[in-house]
């Protein structure tokens, strides 16, 4: 296995978000963590990246054990809300953050140019990302995200926004990663984009209700939905 998160649980103050998870995720493959707003989709994300520390519980990410600075060289990260530098343009954003990777200047400038065209916003590298409209941001920041061909690509929420056309090709770009040996995470409320996925954790109230393969997943179904197992719980749970 690639990660591991064993036994993680996380409050905030009085207000339990996770209890006791625990996850195996495999080298090259694309895992997918789906469930309502306000289940702990992202807090899960932010502890496996070290952005904030579990209670009890370990998380491991290759030989790193998490949170562990060394860990960001592996790891690529695409927040929900974009995390860029609004004065700058988008072209300067990435030989920023290239920078912050200690990336070569050569190779970060053909890199940069690489993942703008991926994105589809060569033609606005050089506007100020003040000027950007909510999905070119969004376009930007899953081109950071991939900037430094980390081992591990993890994304919350990354297509929100982007027109069907372009997230079919941000998927085919996935595919093609995940043959390259890269390992992906990716959170989405879109359950047509969930089945993409090999494998999905489904997170409800905190907890993982469910974790397997697609096709396990929708043969528990009468409707191959993933929604009616999240209705099944819901109901239990009354």
């Amino acid at each position: 296995m690639l990660i591991e998160v064993k036994d993680v649980s996380k409050a905030f103050k009085k207000q339990q978000v996770l209890k006791d998870i625990s996850l195996n995720i495999n080298e090259n493959e694309i895992f997918g963590l789906i469930g309502p707003s306000g289940s702990g989709k992202t807090t899960l994300i932010r502890l496996i990246i070290g952005a904030i520390s579990s209670d009890s519980g370990s998380i491991h990410v290759m030989d790193y054990s998490i949170p562990n600075l060394k860990a960001l060289n592996v790891i690529g990260y695409m927040p929900q809300n974009d995390a860029l530098y609004s004065d700058l343009s988008g072209y300067d954003n990435l030989i920023f953050f290239g920078g912050m990777y200690q990336m070569k200047k050569e190779s970060l400038k053909q890199r940069a140019e690489e993942v703008l065209a991926l994105v589809e916003l060569e033609k606005d590298a050089k506007k100020k990302v003040t000027n950007y409209s909510g999905g070119m941001m969004k376009r930007l920041s899953l081109a950071v995200a991939l900037l430094h061909s980390p081992k591990v690509l993890i994304l919350d929420e990354p297509t929100v926004g982007i027109d069907p056309i372009l997230r079919k090709k941000i998927w085919d770009e996935f595919y093609k990663l995940k043959e390259q040996g890269k390992t992906i995470i990716v959170t989405t409320h879109v359950m047509d984009e969930a089945i993409k996925c090999d494998r999905l954790a489904l997170i409800y109230q905190g907890g993982i209700i469910a974790c397997d393969t697609v096709g396990t997943l929708l043969s528990k179904t009468k409707d191959n939905s993933i929604e009616e197992l999240f209705l099944k719980r819901g109901v239990k749970e009354q």
